[in-house]
């Protein structure tokens, strides 16, 4: 085929537009991953893998030799005597029969000397390796087996494949293969097995996508013969290949050479004879054939697309619910920062170590001064700097608790939904880890406090600039001063009552007066803001780490999200260039 824009030279094969399109398409659909176990994504697989066969094996090999020779391969149920036709065509035995099944052995493709050069490389079944020569132990169902010989006329090529229905799922899968890359699909059957299901289900398949079929009943009583050949030739029509040749085999006992009679098989030769030997004929059988596989190629494109686009969106579920779930453990952390929670338990206990109770709070409304001054007393004492540090330790204690839980909740709520999500139960299957925080979540939450309260010494020592050196700022120290800001920062009232209250809000009140009567009330509010705001990047980054484990496994699925766009746009490229 040539176009305007594109007209083939010289040895160029004709459709190079639509090879190319085809071969883009091919591409795509090998790009595709259906990773997650969905519904019925067994079937989608199977599909893909399917269509992804017929490309390799068949349409592009077409495409690109559309003068190689016709490849009628000879397809059947158990023991429907395939290799016994095969032989019996030839006049010799090159397929060798299975006396027990399923038969395992290379399949043995027949052609004329002169087509050799058509099969040896890896125009047609790239997949399989090439054995040539008579059969032997060595022969591997991963290969074919090339006979060559004269008694086969030159343009037609004859494949017997492995049983469509054998017991061995290796053998069912490669006669599928097999059967997508013929021109013609030669199936043999039995007069008492011709209406089996897994026959029909490959049937309703070749007529659904155009494919050329021929039908073989073998064995079948001479006194049957009419009755029978009607009723298949019914079923035939109902399934839309009532235009399909079929040619009757009688019952006949097998020669010394273990070879069919020759009147029983002859109809059917010289049908395969005037194929090979009519160009128009055989043209018009390849051209079926492959129209039909091009047909098929939109829907089932259509299909997978649909595939891919229902993995896409398990897969956006499964990260949008991790990423809710640490997303809402960021906002517990600030709500935690907020709501005095880290004001009350064993902060409470050490701020009353360090300035007690009863009277010194009922002397904030009096005057702060002396309070200021009772407390500098008691820090700048060295018997008062431990409860200062048991104080600060206290707060550290409780900030990590606070992001240690929220992100051990995180992970139970993810957990817990990928559970009920499509996919998500086989992956933490696969990732047992993914059920709970990182194991080293404690230490790396201690080291983000630690580095959040160096910080806010740095902070601190900056803000104080000259006024290190005053009397207020010696008395409380750098140490000191980082503590009542780590107060200031968690300063709320909310969700406390009663005595509560009146400790831990006024021990924030208290901080924040002292802070203040060193830097200025606008200073304060400065640094507890950014304050809480570095902690809370540290504690979003550290989430996000936390988080990333779930995306790293969905990452690795290797599912590209625009995929399913390419895979209809390439489809629709084929049928355009057709």
């Amino acid at each position: 085929m040539s176009t305007p824009e594109h007209r083939p030279q010289r040895g160029e094969p004709e459709g190079a537009r639509l090879l190319d399109a085809v071969r883009r398409l091919r591409a795509v659909v090998d790009r595709v991953r259906l990773p997650l176990e969905l519904p019925a994504i067994a079937a989608a697989r199977s599909e893909r893998r399917q269509l992804l066969d017929q490309l390799d094996d068949y349409v592009l090999p077409r495409l690109s030799s559309l003068d190689a020779p016709l490849l009628a391969v000879i397809g059947g149920s158990t023991g429907a005597g395939k290799s016994t036709l095969v032989n019996s065509l030839v006049g010799r035995v090159v397929s060798r029969s299975g006396v027990l099944r399923p038969t395992t052995r290379a399949s043995v493709l027949v052609h004329h000397p002169a087509d050799e050069r058509w099969f040896s490389d890896d125009r047609v079944l790239p997949g399989l390796g090439r054995l040539t020569g008579a059969q032997g132990p060595d022969d591997d169902p991963g290969a074919v087996r090339l006979a060559a010989t004269g008694a086969v006329p030159q343009g037609i090529a004859l494949l017997d494949a492995p049983d469509i229905d054998s017991v061995v799922q290796a053998n069912r899968d490669l006669a599928r293969q097999l059967l997508s890359a013929a021109d013609l699909w030669l199936f043999v059957t039995t007069a008492a097995r011709y209406a089996d299901a897994v026959p029909w289900e490959l049937l309703r398949q070749a007529a659904a996508r155009g494919t050329s079929v021929a039908i073989v009943l073998d064995r079948v009583p001479t006194d049957a013969v009419a009755e029978i050949r009607d009723h298949l030739a019914g079923m035939l029509r109902e399934q839309g290949l009532g235009s399909a040749p079929v040619f009757t085999v009688s019952e006949a006992r097998l020669g010394a050479d273990g070879l069919l009679p020759v009147g029983e098989i002859q109809p059917l030769r010289d049908w395969l004879g005037g194929l090979a030997h009519d160009a128009k004929a055989r043209a018009q059988v390849i051209r079926q054939t492959l129209t039909g596989a091009l047909d098929s190629l939109s829907a089932r494109s259509t299909a997978l697309s649909s595939a891919a686009r229902e993995q896409d969106a398990a897969l956006q579920s499964l990260h949008d619910s991790s990423w809710k779930a640490y997303g809402e453990a960021v906002d517990g952390v600030i709500a935690g920062m907020a709501d005095g929670t880290l004001l009350r338990g064993e902060v409470l206990g050490r701020w009353h170590e360090l300035v007690g109770t009863g009277e010194l709070f009922r002397q904030i409304e009096s005057g702060v001064g002396r309070i200021r001054d009772r407390l500098s007393g008691m820090l700048r004492g060295r018997a008062n700097q431990v409860p200062a540090e048991r104080l600060g330790e206290a707060l550290q204690t409780g900030v990590a608790a606070l992001i240690t839980a929220q992100a051990q909740g995180a992970a139970s709520t993810t957990s817990r939904q990928w559970r009920t999500l499509p996919g998500g139960g086989d992956l933490l299957a696969d990732h047992p880890g993914l059920s709970r925080s990182s194991e080293d979540l404690t230490k790396r939450v201690d080291a983000l406090v630690r580095e959040w309260q160096s910080e806010l010494l740095e902070m601190v020592r900056a803000e104080a600039g000259p006024k290190r050196s005053t009397a207020r700022f010696l008395a409380l120290g750098v140490n000191g001063v980082a503590v009542l800001l780590m107060l200031v920062v968690f300063m709320s009232t909310a969700g406390l009552s009663g005595a509560e209250v009146g400790i831990a809000g006024g021990s924030a009140v208290l901080a924040q007066r002292l802070l203040e009567a060193i830097f200025g009330d606008q200073a304060v509010r400065t640094l507890a803001a950014k304050a809480r705001t570095t902690l809370v990047e540290k504690t979003k980054q550290l989430y996000l780490a936390e988080q990333r484990r779930y995306d790293d496994v969905l990452l690795a699925l290797g599912v590209d999200r625009q995929l399913a766009g390419e895979l209809t746009a390439a489809a629709s490229d084929v049928q355009a260039a057709r």
